[in-house]
């Protein structure tokens, strides 16, 4: 993978792993920068006398808390507002810091050990790699053939989930080029960070690790060890295949795309998972002298996870997590503004109306720099499409969510991609579905063979023909929709045009149309296989599962209201070739009417592409006006011998 360093690449702030309170050195003559009030102040918090021992590879956050957390002095870490924006408690409460204790994790590892005893140490050994890759990397490199949940349990670096140390002393080598847990590291007790000229004697003489300068932490390739993941396919007897099935590849998915398009200055992983505060920023406590760095990576590392955040904090206690709640709290409302505001835009419009038929067109833009949804397959993105009269009769809907969490008219297994929507029992569901080596549909990732639909929205600039393309591949009818990733017969769009079409059934009046967009992280149709079984990992998760909130989360709405479509209903439309309206389409707005000298016309109503009356003229007159805006207008020309309806375009 091409290296981009550029001023506006993501830093990732700070060297992390400075200072433990609870573990400060008390040293002797060490060096100028510590003065007695100093040591006086860590005396009264120090447990342990010394840095920490060198056979420890990964310090863990709390050695990092002491200095890059929490100042009550609200000197470091403060921005120009006066708010708290520390290292160390923004991450203490995100998917990250919380992989090794997410519930759901340690059930599905022992659903997949429960259908695949066999296998159980390869399994444990790499779903370990990236939940807990602190203690996962020490162990595999003392020579261990494997690193299992027990071992993670009782390994105090291998809880802290994806800690400060685990980017922070990964090695530019090979970045980029390792995926499925495999990762270099650097060994020689340095902590990587994007400052350069780091001020060392804290850290090194208090930690035991020296701060350096390496350019490589600003780079996407951070990210790919773990968000790529190939898995080793089995067969329902539990033998391996010798295939290789994509579960996730969110890195394969950016370098599919136009935001690492421009080797100039790309925008990385971290330029919205941590995105930067444009001002100097002091980064550690404890030290008034220290000049602020520019710019400042925040570590809320929010994704899209709302349900399993809000689950994990109504259960921190049970799953021994120390974070506030205002800590969960903050997560969870910047991760419903990534979802509401940074994952897409929505555009509905009415494209056409016909003697019983409206037409719809719903138009997503995937905003993310990777497909969305994206990463573990469960995630799922669909459309509620819902037609009401005035008087609030449902006339049409397409993807209500029931009582149970699940979608009304999908299939039991695999519910299609859509380009048109025209019956109820239909719905676009955006998903990645696996299939075992018979073709079916599974949950268990191990069977995972082939996959069965995947028509997640592809980012911008996506292609089918890029080199990571048999990673990030489109399945099922999505490869044949000419609205998918295509606008104008060009590819990359990252969008799609669902079409919807229903019937009126005579019906005149006004309707109110609603589109709706939802991401629903832990679907039902997903978590129920694994919650049929037990085992006490699933035991546990499933009591704090039916006690959730598992609403989905509402990403995008769009509405309109008070549409019109008397014009259209089935009531004395006639097929008159006697009546011509031209020109069509017509530049200045003027349109002509030529029609039978013993024909009167009583009135004619102008309906805009909306299907909003714009106009109306009641008298008997052969040329009306068209609005100044341009676009596509519908006439209603009422005449003695029936209403005659006409489509005009304006320049």
């Amino acid at each position: 993978m091409k290296k981009s360093y550029t001023k506006s690449s993501i830093v990732i702030v700070v060297v992390s792993c400075v200072l433990l309170f609870s573990m400060i050195p008390i040293r002797e003559n060490v060096t100028e920068f510590h003065s007695a009030a100093e040591y006086n102040f860590y005396k009264t918090h120090a447990m342990v006398a010394g840095p920490i021992d060198s056979n420890i590879i990964f310090p863990t956050a709390g050695n990092c808390d002491g200095c890059h957390g929490y100042d009550p002095q609200m000197n470091g870490m403060v921005d120009s507002y006066g708010n708290d924006v520390n290292v160390h408690d923004d991450w203490r409460t995100s998917m990250m810091a919380l992989s090794a204790k997410d519930p759901f994790w340690r059930a599905k590892v022992s659903h997949e050990v429960l259908i695949n005893p066999a296998n159980s140490l390869e399994l444990q050994t790499k779903c370990t790699s990236c939940h807990a890759p602190q203690g996962h990397f020490t162990a595999i490199l003392r020579g261990a053939e494997h690193y299992t949940i027990g071992e993670m349990l009782a390994d105090t670096t291998a809880m802290d989930g994806v800690s400060c140390a685990a980017c922070h002393i990964k090695s530019a080598e090979n970045l980029g080029l390792e995926f499925s847990g495999e990762a270099t590291h650097d060994t020689s007790r340095v902590i990587y960070g994007p400052y350069e000229m780091p001020f060392a004697p804290p850290m090194t003489d208090f930690v035991g690790f020296k701060p350096e300068f390496g350019e490589h932490i600003n780079d996407a390739g951070i990210c790919a060890s773990c968000h790529t993941l190939l898995t080793n396919s089995v067969d329902l007897d539990g033998n391996l295949t010798g295939e290789k099935f994509v579960e996730q590849a969110t890195y394969h998915e950016w370098i599919n795309s136009a935001y690492d398009d421009d080797g100039s200055d790309p925008t990385t992983c971290q330029s919205c998972h941590m995105p930067q505060l444009q001002e100097e920023i002091v980064i550690s406590a404890n030290y008034i002298f220290l000049q602020g760095r520019f710019p400042y990576a925040l570590h809320d590392l929010v994704g899209a996870n709302t349900t399993m955040l809000q689950l994990m904090k109504e259960n921190k206690e049970a799953l021994d997590i120390d974070a506030q709640d205002e800590h969960f709290d903050e997560t969870i409302a910047k991760t419903l503004v990534m979802l509401q505001q940074n994952s897409l835009t929505t555009n509905l419009e009415m494209a056409d109306l016909d003697s019983d038929t409206a037409y719809f067109d719903l138009k997503i833009t995937n905003k993310a720099g990777h497909k969305f949804p994206s990463g573990y397959p469960s995630r799922r993105a669909y459309v509620e499409f819902v037609v009401t009269t005035d008087l609030g009769d449902t006339l049409f809907q397409s993807g209500v969510m029931q009582p149970d969490y699940e979608v009304n008219g999908q299939t039991e297994e695999t519910e299609p991609h859509f380009n048109m929507i025209n019956s109820e029992d239909q719905v676009q569901i955006y998903e990645l579905v696996l299939g075992d080596v018979n073709g079916d549909f599974t949950t268990v990732l191990e069977r995972s063979h082939v996959g069965l639909k995947d028509n997640r929205l592809p980012p911008l600039g996506f292609s089918t023909s890029h080199g990571s393309y048999d990673t990030t591949l489109i399945i099922g009818n999505a490869l044949t929709d000419s609205d998918f990733n295509y606008e104008d017969a060009t590819e990359g769009s990252g969008s799609d045009i669902v079409h919807y079409h229903f019937p009126l059934e005579g019906y005149t009046g006004f309707v109110n149309v609603s589109a709706k967009v939802y991401y629903q992280a832990l679907p039902p149709k997903w978590m129920n296989p694994m919650l049929a079984e037990s085992t006490p990992e699933i035991d546990t998760f499933r009591t704090m599962y039916e006690n959730a909130d598992l609403s989905p989360v509402l990403i995008s709405t769009e509405t309109l209201d008070s549409i019109f479509v008397e014009s259209v209903g089935t009531k004395n439309i006639v097929d008159a070739n006697w009546l011509k309206v031209f020109p069509n389409p017509t530049s200045d707005g003027w349109v002509y009417i030529s029609k039978p000298a013993d024909v009167d016309i009583i009135v004619i109503k102008i309906y805009d592409f909306t299907g909003r009356l714009v106009k109306e003229v009641n008298n008997d007159f052969n040329q009306v006006k068209l609005p100044e805006n341009g676009g596509l207008f519908l006439l209603e020309i009422e005449t003695e011998r029936g209403r005659v309806v006409r489509k005009v375009l304006r320049d």
